[in-house]
């Protein structure tokens, strides 16, 4: 199992860089890569499904790309406390239709000593937007990292 730096305890700059490798990671849509930031045996509730360990997670995720299309993530510390974090996010993606959406929620991420995350749950709430409202276009330039996320 490879260590993923930056390691808990984390501090607020460590934090804030666990937050963007993240979103960045996420921003790629590469399964097998995304997943290799998760335990082998990571457990996962996201919405109303559960998961449990990299192979489901990486099935979950290819489904998930593959009909959410040119799907862009933000993500913003919300809090931490040691090996813990609280993390708010959106993204923006169209479905197969051309309607696009934006989806607003919040994550619970707990990791191991080795920086690796065991356990993740995410509770996410859907919006059709116009494509005219999009706000968030690809990954985030270099310009925008520590922003805070738009008000809604």
């Amino acid at each position: 199992m490879a260590a993923r730096p930056p390691f808990p305890p984390f501090d607020e700059e460590t934090a804030l860089q666990k937050v963007q490798a993240a979103e960045d990671a996420w921003n790629t849509r590469d399964p097998e890569q995304v997943a290799l930031a998760y335990t082998e045996d990571s457990v996962w509730r996201n919405r109303d499904r559960y998961l449990t360990g990299r192979a489901e997670i990486t099935a979950f995720l290819r489904e998930k790309w593959s009909r959410e299309l040119d799907y862009a993530l933000r993500k913003e510390l919300w809090g931490f406390r040691g090996n813990r974090m609280a993390v708010r996010f959106q993204y923006e993606h169209h479905d197969a239709s051309g309607q696009w959406w934006r989806s607003y929620g919040n994550e619970l991420w707990e990791f191991t000593e080795d920086g690796l995350m065991r356990r993740r749950e995410a509770s996410i709430n859907d919006v059709r937007i116009d494509g005219t409202e999009r706000r968030i276009f690809g990954p985030r330039p270099e310009h925008e990292r520590g922003l805070l996320l738009p008000v809604w």
